[in-house]
Formats: C-alpha cells, structure tokens, sequence
C-alpha cells in the first residue's frame, strides 16, 4: 500500500516539482487546492484534491484523521502581501494551525516538512552552517521566520525546516523577468554593490524535500542551495551564454529604484495589491551576502545537487523556448 502526502501549494511553482518528485517516488498524492485555484496544468498527473480551510484547526484536523496523511509538505505562502499582517497570517498563522492539525489528529504523522526561505535566515556573510540564525531584513521572511518558531514548539510534530535560497528551473516567473530582459538584449543591476548570492534548481530543491519524507530525521533546519556562492554578474552571464545573446547593461543608482518601488508600491494599494518591485524586496535585492552552507544537509541526507548554475540555467532556457515563454 503506497504512503499518502498532502502538498500545500501545489498549484505553485515549488509545488508542481514537488508532486513530479512525490509520484517519482512512488507516493499517493494529495494537493490542497482552493476553488479558484487554477489547476489545468496539474491534469496530467495521478492526484487527489482536497480543500483546506487554513483558518480552521477543527476542519483541517477531521481531513488529516480522514485521508490519514503520512506525510505533510507544505509549501503553501504567499511572497507578495499588501501588508504586514497578511504576510503573517498566510504565512505564519496557517502554518502553525494545519501543524497543530497534524500533531493533535489522531493518525500518525510520519513527517511534517515546511518549505521556508532563507530569507528567514537574513543575509549572511560567512559559510558556515548558520540555519540556526535568523535575522530576516523583510516582512516575508520575518513571517517565514516566526512559522519557524511555531513550528518548534509543537510537541511531537516531526517537522524538518527546508530554507531554500533563490529558486529557478521551469515554470518559475521572477527570475524569468531577468531572462526576459537579457532575451530583449538589456541587462539591469542595481547600484555598484558587489554581491555573494545563491541558487538552487528546483528539482534538486523537490528531490531533497521529498527523501527526507521518509528520514528518521526530525527537528531539523536545513539551508539549501547548490553548494557554490556566485558573483552579482553570474546569473546574467549564465543567461546570456545560454541565449546567445549580447546585452547593453544598465545600472540604475539604488535612490532611484527605491523611488520607483516606492511609487509602485503606493499605486498598488489602490488595488489592494503589492507589486513585485516593492520596498521590502529592494532590501532582499541589494542585501551583501546570500551565501549558505549546505553542510548539514550532505551530511544528514547525502545531498549531491545534480544541478549547477550553468547547466540548470542552459535546460531552463531550453523549457522556456520550447514552451513558447521566450
């Protein structure tokens, strides 16, 4: 009898690798979904849905003793609220009640998995093991941040804390805008701050996720990334190497950008909205260091990232062509 997962944010970019990843594993798969989540580009695969009520630690509690769930991942937040508060509801509150759900239900939890963000972690400058830090500069990761918290003081929940750092491969769509741009032949960077930053591709990111499912691993926080710390100009260099293209570069002087982010995201409110640039983001954009040490996670899981920047960057572009993206 195969073991059943319950997915949050499945409908997402994260979540779609992660149910590919749980169906490669043999794994029955359950997806929360709302009723106007868009789900077409999910038919393909062999899944169930369920409907959550995050608000609801009753509702949630009776479909976890129902479905007798094995497993959690849940992946389900939101990086763009209009407000503090909706960051921390979403992100943090429904966090800490489908855990409660899990923990006080009466079927057993083999695993609970939360997909953070090293942005709960903050920018770092050195490389050793520092999960345990969290000095977040946003109001998304100071959310991500406190479900983290949560999270470790229910009793008996067997939860492992993933903080991936910045995550592409196919179907993602803000790193996109990037190869976008360098598609059109303009290259953007903001100010003259040299930066360390980091990648993970997200199959590498979903095959983790899902092998620690069957761990005897619990009440662990893990940092992830491909294990290489790259310049400001790597991620363009990548691109414009697998476009084969030539760009004019521009640098924008930060005072303007967060002007322009200012703006946008004054306008935004008027559609009770956030817009993608946006203050907190320029925090996130302009910070030093997004280096992180993947160490722990070798040594507890044998991590080996099949992917590096260049050759994940080279099949992503490769995805976007051939389904008509660029």
């Amino acid at each position: 009898m195969r073991k059943r997962v319950l997915i949050t944010g499945a409908t997402g970019f994260i979540g779609y690798h992660i149910i590919q990843a749980a169906l490669a594993n043999n794994l029955e798969v359950y997806v929360s979904v709302r009723k106007k989540s868009i789900v077409a580009h999910l038919a393909a695969f062999d899944i169930r849905y369920v409907e959550l009520n995050f608000d609801s630690i009753v509702q949630m509690k009776a479909n976890i003793e129902e479905n007798k769930y094995n497993y959690i991942i849940h992946a389900a937040a939101t990086t763009k609220a209009k407000n503090r508060e909706a960051y921390f509801h979403i992100n943090a509150i429904y966090t800490r009640n489908l855990a409660i759900a899990a923990s006080s239900a009466t079927s057993k939890l083999e695993k609970f998995v939360f997909v953070s963000s090293l942005a709960a972690r903050g920018p770092f400058s050195g490389l050793h093991d520092s999960a345990n830090l969290s000095n977040p500069l946003t109001n998304y990761g100071r959310s991500k941040a406190l479900a983290e918290t949560y999270l470790s003081q229910i009793k008996d929940l067997p939860v492992i804390v993933f903080r991936p750092t910045a995550v592409y491969g196919p179907r993602e769509k803000d790193i996109f805008i990037l190869i976008k741009g360098i598609n059109a032949g303009f290259e953007f960077y903001i100010g003259e701050q040299e930066q360390k930053l980091s990648f993970i591709h997200v199959t590498d990111l979903a095959d983790i996720i899902v092998r620690a499912l069957s761990s005897n691993l619990s009440h662990k926080t893990y940092q992830i990334s491909d294990g290489n710390v790259y310049n400001s100009f790597s991620l363009a260099e990548y691109v414009r190497m697998g476009l084969g293209k030539k760009t004019l570069i521009i640098k924008v002087p930060l005072s303007i950008i967060r002007v322009i982010a200012w703006a946008l995201e004054h306008s935004y409110k008027v559609f009770n909205q956030m817009p993608a640039l946006n203050i907190d983001k320029i925090k996130e954009l302009t910070a030093s260091s997004w280096a992180c040490s993947i160490d722990s996670l070798q040594q507890d899981l044998g991590f080996e990232p099949k992917y590096q920047l260049e050759s994940g960057l080279s099949e992503t572009i490769a995805w976007y062509r051939e389904n008509k993206w660029l």
